[in-house]
């Protein structure tokens, strides 16, 4: 009976985060500031049933919920709402928490509807390990970092857009500088490159000692990689070279597509990164 209250109430706040995101597309189209109000309103209770989920989930597992594809997509989901919502107080950019939640929810529906909870927690028993649970926390949110950073790039290409056909109005002046999008796209990367360095040093270790015969050229590690070298060269391009504008912020966004296949083909491709399939 517990179960079916809980798994009710999963599909409430599923229903509340599309609502949210619906009227913060509202408030982008038609700058409605009382749409603008109830979206973040809502997204802010989301935050909360989730948070308590994460608690309640945290009690009766024993554990932080990261060490399976199921756990992980809500965690994930969790962080970029968290994330959103601080930058929003603190820059006061509405656009920010639009953008970020289509992706969050995108997530969150994943994990609401996937028909993976019951095997999670058996694959969940067989993973547990404190190096393991580093790792993977630590990856989430290094990801965290670069799906806010692609919002940011993905804004200042709109602004750029804007700006490049002179549709000068409301809109415009709502979706911050662009400097400042991409300053703060570029501090993002800087937060998640490191975060992102430590998870791959903690993932290989715990492969030498739980997997000893791992192959190097698992699609999964080959991925983690190819991201980890996709956004050092994007630091090099910014600090070392001096780019700028719009050519630094596409090479971000297609950086972040690379993410997201990394997060959910490689992880079905890999032969030992099995907690995905």
């Amino acid at each position: 009976m517990f179960e079916i209250y809980m798994t009710r109430l999963h599909e409430l706040t599923v229903v509340l985060y599309a609502l949210s995101v619906l009227l913060y597309f509202i408030d982008f189209l038609t700058s409605n500031r009382k749409a603008n109000r109830v979206a973040f309103w809502l997204l802010a209770f989301v935050w909360g049933l989730q948070t308590v989920f994460l608690i309640l989930y945290m009690m009766k597992t024993g554990r932080f919920p990261v060490l399976t594809i199921f756990e992980g997509l809500y965690f994930y989901a969790w962080v970029l709402i968290t994330f959103s919502l601080v930058i929003n107080r603190l820059m006061k950019v509405d656009f920010i928490v639009f953008f970020a939640n289509v992706l969050g929810f995108f997530i969150m529906a994943l994990h609401t509807f996937a028909p993976m909870q019951i095997e999670s927690e058996v694959l969940a028993s067989r993973l547990m390990s404190e190096l393991l649970f580093f790792h993977i926390t630590v990856a989430i949110l290094s990801y965290g970092a670069f799906s806010l950073s692609f919002v940011f790039s993905l804004l200042y290409l709109i602004q750029y857009d804007l700006l490049k056909r002179k549709k000068w109005g409301s809109r415009l002046l709502r979706i911050a500088d662009l400097s400042k999008l991409e300053h703060m796209s570029y501090v993002l990367n800087i937060i998640g490159v490191p975060m992102l360095v430590i998870s791959l040093i903690l993932g290989i270790q715990w492969a030498y000692i739980k997997l000893p015969a791992m192959i190097w050229l698992d699609s999964k590690v080959l991925g983690s990689i190819l991201v980890l070298t996709l956004y050092s060269i994007y630091l090099y391009l910014k600090v070392g070279r001096g780019m700028s504008g719009k050519s630094l912020a596409l090479w971000n966004v297609a950086s972040f597509l690379v993410v997201m296949i990394n997060f959910f083909l490689f992880g079905k491709l890999s032969s030992f990164h099995f907690w995905y399939k």
